[in-house]
């Protein structure tokens, strides 16, 4: 299954988004400029493209497990959140966690992955009090460790 997302090269250098084999849930964005990250350090990545997500959807940017592992490279507000309603510059922060090494992107290398859901809409009922469950209140570590 499929949803048609409007699509804007900002940038007229950088690749529409792809999946990299099938079945895959992130289409791979990349940085549309040469970025160095020194340790410790997140910088607002450009990926040159904007999107107009159909309302009931969402599209989430997510990091790349393999510069995680590789280089301590993640997303600091990951998932980033892309709403229907947005049609700016879609723009990943990202943050080098290793100690020691600084890590540099070249422009049209992946940096993120994007995920599209559809969403549903909540409607909020006050009430005084919330129906019970098995786990109740408990939550932060209160299952214990296994």
């Amino acid at each position: 299954m499929s949803v048609d997302i409007l699509i804007t090269r900002l940038n007229p250098d950088v690749p529409l988004p792809t999946y990299a084999k099938g079945g895959d849930a992130g289409a791979d964005l990349v940085t549309c400029s040469d970025v160095t990250l020194a340790p410790g350090e997140r910088v607002l990545v450009p990926t040159g493209i904007a999107i107009a997500m159909p309302d009931g959807y969402v599209a989430f940017v997510h990091p790349r497990s393999g510069l995680a592992i590789k280089y301590g490279v993640s997303i600091v507000n990951s998932p980033g959140t892309i709403d229907a309603g947005y049609r700016g510059e879609i723009q990943v922060i990202l943050i080098n966690h290793d100690r020691f090494e600084s890590v540099s992107f070249a422009k049209g290398e992946r940096i993120a992955q994007l995920i599209i859901q559809k969403v549903e809409k909540a409607h909020f009922i006050e009430v005084q009090d919330l129906p019970g469950s098995g786990r109740g209140v408990g939550g932060f570590g209160s299952t214990g460790k296994k």
